[in-house]
Parts: structure tokens; sequence; C-alpha cells
């Protein structure tokens, strides 16, 4: 078996599969509040996660998308991306840096974040299928953990 050249084992490991997704934003991700499923169409939940991050931070489509909405909601803006197979994510409060109707590519700037979410600025990054609210970390995470051995000393 040849050997890769370790940049390129390294950009072939990290970099996900071109039909994955990927984090909305620059790492760190630390999540401040979780996604809780409501108990029925309209009850009580959170139908997304709540992401830590500066203020102006970029916000980057977590996969490729057609916008489908960009702009102000109430008192809020967001960015909506409709994927393939009826997936739609959400990313809010941003300041848009596109429009409806735009083809977006996994990893673009799709807007920056404002405050007026959490205490603290962060993004709400929300994913749905047709009615159905979803996880959005199970877009970026199956949630195993798995542990690789050490290669053997030489």
């Amino acid at each position: 078996m040849p050997l890769l050249p370790a940049a390129l084992l390294f950009t072939t490991l990290l970099s996900p599969p071109a039909d994955r997704f990927s984090w909305p934003l620059p790492p760190p991700h630390p999540v401040v509040r979780a996604f809780e499923a409501p108990a029925s169409a309209f009850g009580p939940g959170h139908r997304g996660v709540d992401l830590s991050s500066p203020a102006g931070t970029p916000v980057l489509a977590a996969g490729d998308a057609t916008v489908v909405f960009a702009g102000a909601v109430a008192a809020r803006t967001l960015v909506s991306l409709q994927h393939r197979n009826g997936l739609r994510t959400t990313y809010e409060p941003i300041a848009p840096a596109v429009t409806a109707g735009r083809p977006i590519r996994r990893g673009e700037v799709i807007g920056h974040l404002q405050a007026g979410h959490c205490p603290a600025p962060c993004l709400h990054w929300g994913a749905r299928r047709g009615h159905a609210y979803l996880d959005p970390l199970r877009l970026v995470s199956s949630g195993r953990v798995r542990l690789l051995p050490l290669a053997a000393p030489t």
C-alpha cells in the first residue's frame, strides 16, 4: 500500500465527505443549549442547538444547499437553506450575506453572527425534514465515540 504524504492524509481524515455536513461556525463549538424535541407539534422544546461564538463570527453553510430565505422574521434576521432529501437548516440571528434562490456550497459564508439570541452571542442552528425537527448535531456527529489505537513505536 503506498504511503500518503502527511498533509494529504490529514486533509483526507479531517475533511467531511461531499455528502456530509460540517459545523456552521469555526472551532471551537461550545454548545450552550442542546436540542430538546417537543413532545407534540406545538409543545415546549428547543428546536435546535445554541452554539456560543463572538458577534461578527462568520456563519457557514453546513452543507450544499439553496438559500430559501434570508432576512428578518419578527425582531431577528436569519438564513434558511434547503438541502437534498427535504432537509432544511436555519441559522439565527445573523446578518445575511446571501439572498434567496442562490446555490450555496458547504463551508461558504452565509452571514455573520449577531447578538440577541442568548445572554452572550450564540448561533441558534436548527434542522428539520418536513414538519419533524431534528437535532442538528446529528448532522456533524454520529454521537458515537471511537478510539483508535496508537501506532506502535518504531
